[in-house]
């Protein structure tokens, strides 16, 4: 997909999207789970990304589809075991991600204690954009986001509440995957996740990068 960056149009081809489940506390209480004692993450297949003005496409398989929004980071360079001082080195900048999710087909994967791609992995289950922010325009420590859905807030939260901060995420995840260039991390949702319907129009958004919009319509 491409996205702009900067004064020019950025092409996002990431060997792997990382994604964070329960780093803000409250959204860890609202699922009915511990904040974990080190980071918790699955991954989302690149095929799952979707652009701004994109459309949701909600599966027949899945009577429960939620919205959580994310700050998502994206690599600038290849990091292998990075410490969480020099970790930000590699990132090339920041943008907001949904990570759209069957609840109905996770809750199902968690009882069976199986992964949760079934869940995670359906196309267009990661709207991505509007556009890419340098690194060097955005405070990771301190960014607002929020989601709306038909117009009506549904979450907000700030990054200062992250379990794991970035450079954290960035270098635990790089002692276990070398994370490459345009590879993405999905920070974490705050509460307020919630279910999609056929005809929705969501807004994801933040004040450091912008407004991401997408549609939703059932498939067939």
């Amino acid at each position: 997909m491409r996205i702009p960056f900067r004064d020019q149009e950025l092409e996002i081809f990431p060997t792997k999207i990382v994604a964070l489940a329960k780093n803000y506390k409250a959204h860890a209480q609202e699922m009915g789970g511990e904040v974990p004692a080190e980071p918790s993450f699955f991954l989302k297949p690149p095929s799952s990304l979707l652009s701004h003005g994109g459309t949701v496409i909600l599966p027949q398989n899945s009577q429960r589809v939620d919205y959580e929004v994310e700050l998502a980071v994206v690599m600038g360079q290849r990091a292998k075991n990075v410490s969480p001082e020099n970790s930000l080195d590699f990132v090339l900048g920041y943008s907001l991600l949904i990570d759209v999710t069957a609840r109905d087909l996770q809750a199902k994967a968690m009882k069976e204690k199986l992964p949760w791609t079934i869940s995670k992995g359906f196309d267009t289950f990661a709207p991505f954009g509007p556009r890419l922010v340098p690194k060097e325009e955005l405070d990771p420590f301190n960014c607002e986001i929020w989601l709306e859905v038909n117009g009506e807030l549904k979450q907000r939260g700030n990054t200062c509440d992250l379990v794991f901060s970035v450079p954290e995420l960035v270098s635990y995840i790089s002692k276990i995957m070398t994370l490459e260039p345009m590879d993405i991390i999905a920070t974490g949702t705050p509460s307020g996740v919630g279910p999609l319907q056929d005809g929705d129009l969501v807004a994801a958004g933040s004040p450091s990068i912008g407004v991401l919009e997408v549609k939703v319509k059932r498939e067939g």
